[in-house]
């Protein structure tokens, strides 16, 4: 880790020259890029839901450009194994004796997108567990660290579509955020088609350089976890945290009726930790109110598990979510 730190002033102006570069080819989605970059500087992983076609993979390799990362990309497919993502041992000659040598999968990388996700069975989805929390994999009894800054985009289509796997809740608490994408605007589909078929096309220009990338980084992410936060602002997160929590005792509560599970611990460090960031951008060193609001959506919704009822009622995470927390907000 560097010995100094960076300005918020510093911090705030490369993030929006970030911004502003992805914008170059990412027409629209102002929210969805917000929401990657945030998440990317409070040190945890994406998962980006949407139909295909609306850009999630190349908002990746333009995000992963724009930092001077390295990237690599996963195309999940029913038949990928966990080999196919974290590497093998390989039986090779050395000095005219045979030897295991591991060979290196795609995850070894900065930035590790897996394309639809849900596609891939269960058992090569539990493959990136270990990898997103320790920052390593373990293969044959030998642990090997990945690359830093390490960071999973993963895409995924809706659930009702054919021939997707659930994500497991273990495997969906791993992401910090899950980012629904959504379709342009009339207006933004005729900028993107006007961009995307003429004979030059908009190229984003790296905003770090590869060799300054990885210590800028560290340095950010650093930079995030100084935030301050006042003691009313950390009772606030425990309070939405808490609320998706059924309660046995209350039948008539939104999350008793309406949720199986609530959010975990984890969910509670994602929002604080969003809302560190978005103070930052916002040019703030203290993490306010609608800081921690404008997080809660995309840091909690995947870490609800939906009763029966409430599927019956074809209420998605978002509109329950919204019955438990909007109470608490009004009345702080």
């Amino acid at each position: 880790m560097a010995e100094t730190l960076l300005t918020p002033d510093e911090f705030r102006a490369t993030f929006a020259a970030m911004r502003e570069e992805l914008g170059k080819v990412i027409v629209g989605q102002r929210d969805v890029i917000d929401d990657l970059l945030v998440a990317f500087f409070a040190g945890g992983h994406v998962l980006f839901e949407g139909v295909p076609g609306l850009g999630k993979t190349l908002l990746a390799k333009t995000f992963a450009d724009v930092l001077g990362l390295s990237f690599k990309r996963i195309q999940c497919t029913p038949d990928l194994m966990p080999a196919d993502i974290l590497g093998t041992q390989m039986v090779v000659d050395r000095d005219g004796h045979k030897a295991f040598d591991f060979s290196r999968g795609p995850i070894f990388t900065n930035v590790l997108l897996a394309d639809e996700i849900n596609r891939a069975t269960p058992k090569t989805q539990s493959a990136l567990l270990e990898a997103m929390a320790e920052r390593q994999v373990s293969i044959a009894g030998a642990t090997h660290k990945l690359e830093d800054p390490f960071f999973v985009m993963a895409t995924q289509n809706p659930i009702e579509m054919e021939g997707t796997y659930p994500l497991p809740e273990a495997q969906l608490d791993r992401f910090l955020f899950k980012v629904f994408v959504g379709y342009p605007t009339p207006e933004e589909l005729s900028q993107i088609i006007r961009q995307t078929t003429r004979a030059i096309v908009a190229q984003a220009q790296p905003v770090l350089k590869p060799a300054q990338a990885r210590e800028w980084i560290l340095r950010a992410r650093h930079l995030v976890r100084e935030v301050l936060v006042s003691s009313g602002v950390e009772d606030y997160v425990v309070r939405l945290v808490t609320a998706t929590r059924p309660r046995a005792e209350e039948p008539d509560h939104a999350a008793t009726k309406f949720l199986r599970y609530g959010a975990s611990p984890r969910g509670a460090q994602a929002v604080l930790l969003g809302a560190k960031v978005l103070a930052l951008i916002n040019g703030r060193v203290n993490v306010s109110f609608e800081d921690v609001d404008r997080v809660v959506v995309p840091a909690l919704n995947h870490r609800l598990v939906l009763s029966f009822e409430a599927e019956a009622d074809r209420r998605s995470p978002h509109d329950v979510l919204k019955t438990i927390v909007d109470p608490i907000r009004q009345g702080r």
